[in-house]
């Protein structure tokens, strides 16, 4: 199994949303893929409660079979959807795959 984890930082406001109301709109359009997408095996998406300089405002933490999955899930239209929004409201993006 592959572990894919991405965290964000957003920006304060963007596309007329606040950053909270941002985040939210991430968390539930993720979540939303499960059932959706096949190759997701687990999925979840939090928000951090804590703000500062170094701090991210949310991460993904989902699970795939293998590379090839992952990388199926990353062109499924609807994860498109989600991500092209998600790059307009995002001040910087970090992730990590690794197998466990």
């Amino acid at each position: 199994m592959l572990k894919h984890i991405v965290m964000w930082k957003l920006k304060a406001e963007a596309e007329g949303k606040t950053k909270v109301e941002n985040a939210l709109w991430m968390k539930e359009q993720l979540e939303a893929l499960v059932g959706v997408v096949p190759e997701i095996r687990s999925l979840e998406v939090g928000i951090n409660i804590k703000d500062g300089e170094m701090a991210y405002d949310a991460v993904l933490v989902s699970t795939f079979d293998d590379e090839a999955a992952l990388a199926s899930y990353k062109m499924n239209p609807e994860h498109v959807k989600i991500s092209n929004y998600c790059k307009k409201i995002r001040e910087s993006r970090v992730v990590v795959d690794y197998w466990i």
